[in-house]
């Protein structure tokens, strides 16, 4: 045991574990320190321009990741459980909205000149789309809510965590049933072609700012604020933060408490389908698995935040992406170890900060 002075000029005795953490923590961060040397200054294998597209891709992948998180911190902080098969909800909103632009694509306003109702009128196109992802995602998620985790509300925390799991390959086996284990590729219409975009100079090289992407990460921060709004703000927000707090005093207020969890699985549900939209909107492909591992990377995020803090997972999946963009090349790694990274970071969290980069907050504010 070591002892240290805090703050208050109080003693505070260092576990045998506590020390071992500080020195790996002093090791690994004098070790990042060396690579980035390296690769950014002695190196220097890319230029300015390269890294901003990197930056770029981190924050629009970074924007569907902390999308995703808020569904993971929404439920956990009214039943304090990790919904696993949100990443699958995401998937069918991801299949929803393919199903909608091939049927419109298929749909001819002018034979002549071979223009579908997709191209033609693609502001309409997309908000189907979107409203087809998130009615499909709202209801599974509803559904789900009632079968898979209602009947176990009482039982130990570990029970609805294996519930979840066995919900998420459930639902990947069904996509793949219903769908085909085929790759399916995205139509999107002519408004948001991926790989053409605004142009713009950095140290004199073009970068180039996509029409899909941008729409995904100026989407992504409406979703966001929108959500953090309605939570602060609106009746039913009171009602979640009232549930999370305490639900037999809610009870007793008056509050429905199995409406409240109800409406919290639709509107994680919502935002799944609509991530899972942009998702295949940006990205391009869709299948059955599609949604797993965006799945377990919105998660990381919402631990790198602090879960059940929904300014937490907007700063983690904003944070998770770009490190995830940058992180290869900052450190002289090949691009496919960047799932490495990324998982990485949540065994780091998990050892060294577990409440987060903003911490858990108190009950009453995790949502």
């Amino acid at each position: 045991m070591t002892e240290m002075k805090t703050s208050k000029g109080r003693t505070r005795s260092l576990s045998t574990y506590q020390i071992i953490q500080i020195i790996v923590g002093i090791l690994f961060m004098a070790f990042l320190a060396w690579r980035l040397y390296t690769v950014l200054v002695v190196q220097a294998v890319y230029g300015l321009d390269t890294w901003v597209r990197f930056a770029i891709a981190g924050l629009i992948i970074g924007g569907v990741y902390a999308v995703i998180a808020i569904g993971y911190t929404l439920v956990y902080g009214i039943l304090f459980m990790i919904n696993f098969a949100h990443g699958e909800i995401m998937m069918l909103g991801a299949f929803s909205g393919y199903f909608v632009f091939e049927a419109l694509g298929a749909i001819i306003i002018d034979p002549v000149a071979e223009l579908s109702f997709l191209n033609a009128y693609p502001i309409i196109a997309i908000i189907l789309a979107f409203l087809a992802g998130m009615i499909v995602s709202t209801v599974s998620g509803t559904l789900l809510e009632k079968i898979a985790y209602r009947p176990l509300r009482g039982a130990p925390r570990l029970v609805p965590l294996i519930s979840a799991i066995g919900a998420s390959i459930f639902l990947q086996n069904l996509a793949q049933l219903l769908f085909g284990p085929q790759r399916r590729t995205y139509a999107n219409p002519e408004l948001l072609v991926r790989g053409k975009g605004w142009e713009i100079l950095v140290g004199g090289q073009p970068v180039i700012l996509t029409y899909t992407g941008v729409f995904t990460f100026v989407l992504s921060m409406i979703l966001m604020i929108g959500l953090y709004l309605l939570v602060q703000r609106s009746r039913l927000g009171r009602a979640m933060r009232a549930v999370a707090e305490n639900k037999q005093v809610s009870a007793l207020m008056g509050i429905d408490v199995d409406d409240v969890i109800s409406k919290t699985f639709a509107i994680s549900g919502a935002l799944g389908g609509a991530a899972g939209v942009m998702w295949g909107i940006q990205n391009g492909i869709v299948y059955h698995y599609v949604g797993f591992i965006p799945g377990l990377k919105a998660f990381t995020a919402a631990v790198l935040g602090g879960i059940g803090n929904i300014p937490g997972a907007m700063i983690g999946g904003l944070t998770l992406g770009l490190v995830e963009s940058l992180g290869p090349a900052a450190l002289g790694l090949d691009f496919q170890l960047k799932d490495v990274i990324a998982f990485s970071i949540l065994v780091l969290v998990l050892i060294f900060r577990p409440s987060g980069i903003l911490g858990e907050v108190l009950s009453e504010e995790k949502i």
